[in-house]
C-alpha cells in the first residue's frame, strides 16, 4: 500500500506545470488514503506522526542546507537571518494576539497556534516557479531559499516553550530563556562543529564501495538531530548549520552525494505529507471553515507582510521586492507537524489547535502557491530561467564544460604527490578527467592520490585556469 501511494505521488508530481502545489497534491492523496476516503485506512497516532515528521525534517533540512552556497547568500545573509529570528516571532505574535482575541482563548493558546504556524516553506514555491520555467531577479531566490530553511529552529523553539507553558502552569519566564538559549547554543555549536567532523571524516576514511558514502552521510545525519536533541539543544539548527559548512568545503564525491540526498529529501517529503494527509480526519475540519479561514486571510494579508516590512526595515530593498517576500509566506508541512507537539503534551485544545493550523496550511499553499508565478510576473520580478541542457554522460564529469585539454606528467619536483585530489582544492575550471599510471588508464575522483610519475589529462575552460592549476600542484 505504501509504494502504492509513493507512485500515485510521483505521477501527481507533474501536475506542477498547471500551477497546482506538490505539497497539497501529496497530502491530498493521503486523505484520500485515510478513513475518510476510499483508501480506508485508520491512522491517528500523533506520536507516531511526530516521529516521521522530525525524521523527515532532518533528511530535508540537511539537504537544503548541502545546497545552500556561501558566494550566493553572503549578500542577503543578514537580512535572511532577521527574517528567520525577528520575522518569526512578529508573525507568532501577531497571529498569537488575533487568535486569543477572536476565539476568546488566553493569550498562552494564541501565542501557541502563532508559533506553530509562524515558519514558512519555500520547496512548494520553488517547484512552482522552476515547472513554469521563471527565476527571479536580484537575490530573491537565496533570501528566500535561507529563510525558509532556517526559520524551522525559531518557530520548533517558540512553539515547545509554549507548549511548556500551558503543560506546566507553574512554569516560569527565567525557565523558558534558559530553554531559549540552550537550545540555540547547542544547537548551532554541534552543527557547526559536526559539519567541520564530517568534512574531516570523509576525507579520511577509506571506504571500500563508492556507495557506503552515503550511508556514512546518512549516519551522520542520524546521530546530529538524536544526540543534539537528546542532550536539549535545537536538533533542526543543528541539521541545518552542519550541511551548510559541509556544503560549502570540498570533499569526497560530493556532487554525486548531493545529488542523492536531494532524492532522499524528496522521498521524506512525500512520506511525511502522506502520513500528515492521513492523520487529519475531514469531517473534522469542517467545524473549523469559518475560524479556520479567519486566521489564514489574517496570517496571509496582515501578519506576514508586517514582519517582513518590520524584519527587513534595517536594510535597503526595492518595495517589489518585500511585498514578493511578504507573499512567499507559505505554510507547509512544518507547522503542521508542531501541531503534534501539543497533542502530545496533552495541552487543553491541541485537537482543536491541530485541525486549524492543517487547515491554515492547505488554505496558504492553495491560495499563495497557485497565485505566486502571476504575482512575480505582476510585480516584474521575473526572469527566464537559465536551463542548460544535460549531457548525456554524467554531469559530475562535465565533459560539455570544458575547452582546453592538457596532459601534464608528475615529476618529483610536484608537491602534490601523496595528496588526494580533494586536498588540491582545485578550482571549479579544471577537472582532472583521466590518470595514466603505469600504462594504465583510470578514471580519478576526490580520493584518488596522486603519484610520481602519473600523467593527468585536464579539462579547463581556458589557459589561466591551467596555469592555475599549476599552482595548485606545485604549490
Amino acid at each position: 500500500m505504501g509504494s502504492i501511494l509513493l507512485f500515485a505521488s510521483l505521477l501527481a508530481s507533474h501536475t506542477t506545470k498547471y500551477g497546482v502545489p506538490t505539497l497539497l497534491l501529496f497530502l491530498f492523496i493521503g486523505m484520500l488514503a485515510g478513513e475518510n476516503g476510499p483508501g480506508g485506512i485508520v491512522f491517528n497516532d500523533p506520536k507516531i506522526a511526530k516521529f516521521i515528521g522530525a525524521f523527515a525534517l532532518s533528511f530535508i533540512l540537511f539537504s537544503g542546507g548541502l545546497e545552500t552556497k556561501k558566494q550566493d547568500i553572503q549578500p542577503v545573509l543578514w537580512h535572511g537571518i532577521s527574517l528567520s529570528t525577528l520575522g518569526v516571532i512578529i508573525t507568532a505574535v501577531s497571529v498569537g494576539l488575533f487568535v486569543a482575541w477572536i476565539a476568546h482563548w488566553s493569550i498562552v493558546e494564541g501565542l501557541l497556534v502563532g508559533s506553530i504556524v509562524s515558519s514558512t516553506d519555500a520547496a512548494a514555491v520553488f517547484s512552482i516557479l522552476r515547472s513554469r520555467s521563471i527565476g527571479l531577479k536580484r537575490q530573491l531566490k537565496p533570501l528566500l531559499e535561507l529563510e525558509s530553511g532556517s526559520n524551522d529552529p525559531m518557530a520548533y523553539i517558540l512553539t515547545i516553550s509554549f507548549t511548556f507553558l500551558l503543560a506546566n502552569k507553574e512554569a516560569s519566564v527565567s525557565t523558558l530563556l534558559f530553554m531559549f538559549f540552550k537550545q540555540m547554543i547547542l544547537g548551532g555549536v554541534i552543527g557547526y562543529g559536526m559539519g567541520l567532523l564530517m568534512h574531516k571524516v570523509f576525507n579520511w576514511i577509506k571506504l571500500e564501495f563508492e556507495g557506503l558514502y552515503s550511508v556514512l552521510l546518512i549516519t551522520f545525519v542520524l546521530f546530529i538531530f538524536s544526540f543534539t536533541d537528546f542532550i536539549g539543544g535545537n536538533a533542526f539548527l543543528a541539521v541545518y548549520l552542519s550541511a551548510y559548512v559541509l556544503g560549502n568545503l570540498d570533499f569526497i564525491h560530493k556532487k554525486s552525494l548531493t545529488k542523492h540526498f536531494d532524492g532522499q529529501a524528496w522521498l521524506m517529503q512525500i512520506i511525511l505529507f502522506i502520513t500528515l494527509g492521513l492523520l487529519v480526519t475531514p469531517k473534522q475540519l469542517i467545524p473549523y471553515l469559518g475560524i479556520g479561514l479567519l486566521i489564514s486571510a489574517f496570517l496571509i494579508v496582515i501578519a506576514r507582510p508586517l514582519s517582513v516590512f518590520l524584519a527587513l526595515s534595517f536594510f535597503r530593498m526595492h518595495m517589489k521586492d518585500k511585498l514578493f517576500v511578504s507573499w512567499v509566506g507559505l505554510r507547509g508541512a512544518v507547522p503542521i507537524v508542531l501541531a503534534t507537539y501539543p497533542l502530545l503534551a496533552g495541552v487543553s485544545k491541541a485537537s482543536v489547535i491541530f485541525n486549524v493550523v492543517f487547515f491554515i496550511s492547505i488554505t496558504s499553499v492553495l491560495i499563495q502557491g497557485t497565485t505566486l508565478p502571476l504575482v512575480a510576473k505582476w510585480l516584474k520580478l521575473t526572469v527566464p530561467m537559465n536551463l542548460k541542457r544535460k549531457s548525456v554522460i554524467d554531469l559530475e564529469m562535465a565533459w560539455g564544460t570544458k575547452s582546453i585539454y592538457k596532459a601534464i606528467p608528475v615529476d618529483a619536483s610536484f608537491h602534490c604527490i601523496g595528496k588526494s585530489i580533494v586536498d588540491l582544492k582545485l578550482p571549479d575550471t579544471i577537472i582532472i578527467a583521466l590518470i595514466e599510471r603505469k600504462n594504465k588508464f583510470f578514471f580519478s575522483d576526490g580520493a584518488t592520490k596522486i603519484m610520481n610519475g602519473d600523467v593527468l589529462y585536464v579539462m579547463a575552460d581556458n589557459e589561466k585556469a591551467i596555469e592555475n592549476l599549476y599552482a595548485c600542484l606545485t604549490a
